[in-house]
This record gives structure tokens, sequence and C-alpha cells, in this order.
């Protein structure tokens, strides 16, 4: 789906005091840009903001940074973030958003920068062959995530194809699937805050999947560091 360019998206984020206008800037020190030094959360691919409106707010003693690759998206999410913390009447001071493209994560983030969970809903399932190597739970993005984690990675989709891929892409990555269904909705003991994808899918009659994936320290360092070094070749091109 194109989005339809937004000249005000960008001045209105730039205006906003918890937009973070160049992210490379915090590489190694994410924790500083933080009023308090908590367990630090991504969410990639924050879209619209529904996910990250009722994560975030519900869990003050976690700090947060949403990342999209568009201004008219995020600045949206933007919004939804305002709006949530004025209903709660709560300070807006647990959550950081910001442009990037993801392909390139450590660019952003170094292996000081500890993180405690990260999010990816209902990404891009890149379905062409030529394209797969786009996605988020590609094995090339999953071994960025890694050197960096240290709980846990949360991962929803409609999509079959793309979960059942992802499952292999975890095991290439380094990581173990500790949580796993295809179908959320029926075990509603999994089920946590929608994404605006998630009603929409589910009212379409999808299945939602999910899983829970972590680190697994039966994978050598040295399988890691090969990983690492191919996924940045990778990225080049």
């Amino acid at each position: 789906m194109r989005i339809r360019c937004k000249p005000w998206a960008k001045p209105e984020l730039e205006a906003c005091p918890f937009y973070i206008p160049d992210p490379t800037a915090y590489q190694g020190r994410w924790d500083t840009c933080f009023p308090k030094k908590q367990p630090l959360r991504l969410e990639l691919g924050c879209g619209k903001g529904g996910f990250i409106a009722q994560e975030a707010p519900a869990n003050p003693d976690k700090n947060y940074v949403a990342i999209d690759i568009k201004n008219e998206m995020l600045v949206l999410a933007k919004r939804k973030l305002e709006q949530a913390y004025a209903e709660k009447n709560m300070p807006l001071d647990n959550v950081r958003i910001c442009i990037s493209n993801i392909m390139y994560l450590l660019n952003n983030f170094s292996e000081t920068d500890r993180i405690d969970r990260i999010y990816i809903n209902f990404c891009n399932p890149w379905s062409h062959n030529k394209h797969k190597k786009r996605r988020l739970t590609h094995p090339r993005q999953l071994v960025q995530y890694r050197m960096l984690l240290d709980g846990d990675l949360w991962f929803k989709t409609d999509d079959d194809g793309l979960f059942e891929e992802s499952l292999g892409y975890f095991h290439q990555a380094g990581f173990r699937i500790r949580t796993m269904t295809r179908d959320l909705h029926s075990q509603p003991e999994l089920c946590y805050f929608e994404t605006e994808h998630e009603k929409m899918f589910d009212e379409m009659g999808k299945t939602i999947k999910f899983l829970i994936a972590e680190p697994d320290p039966a994978v050598p360092a040295e399988t890691l560091m090969g990983l690492l070094k191919l996924s940045r070749k990778e990225c080049c091109t």
C-alpha cells in the first residue's frame, strides 16, 4: 500500500519532544535519552502506533523505542501516544520514536544497548522470493537482534507463508522457540494488546500466528559472528 506524502508530518515530528531525529547519535547510550534507567524494549515497524500506544503506558517501568521508516506513519503513532498518555494523565517519558531503516539496525544500536524485548507485529510478508531478504524475520535481520537481545522476541502475523518460513529463520539465527501457536485467539492466555491489523484480520476470519523466541545459549559465539558478518554483507546488496 502506497502512503501519501504528508508535508506536515516531518515538521510535526521535529517539534515532538520524544522524537529522536538522529538515532545513530544514541548508539551505545540509549539509556541516556530517558529520565529513568529501565529495561529497554523495541517495536520494529510500529506503523500507526496502535500497539505501542497501549503497551508503553501500561508498563511505565520499561523504556520503549518505536521505529518506523515513514514520517507519515510515525506521526500518527506520535499522536496516538500523546492521546493515550493524556487519557491516563501520565507523563510521556518512557517512549522515544524514530525513523530508521531496520535493515541497518546495528547502525543505531550497539551491543552495549541491551534489549529486554523486541516486538514485531504484522510486518510486510514480502512473499516474492527475490524480496524475502527484506523480511524483518529473515536470518540476516534476526542475527542483528540476537546480538543485542538479553530477553525475548514476540512475533505476530496473519501470513501463513511468512510464519512457517520464519520458524526456520529463527533456528538459523541462533534462536529457540519458547512459545508458539498458529491460532492466537483460541488461546486467550497468550493474547495481549491488539494492533489495528490484528483486529482487521480477525474480522476477516484469518487466524493470527504468534511466537515467542529467545536466544539459544547452545549456539556457539563463532556461529553468531559468522552470521553477523554475512548479515552486514547482505545488507549492502
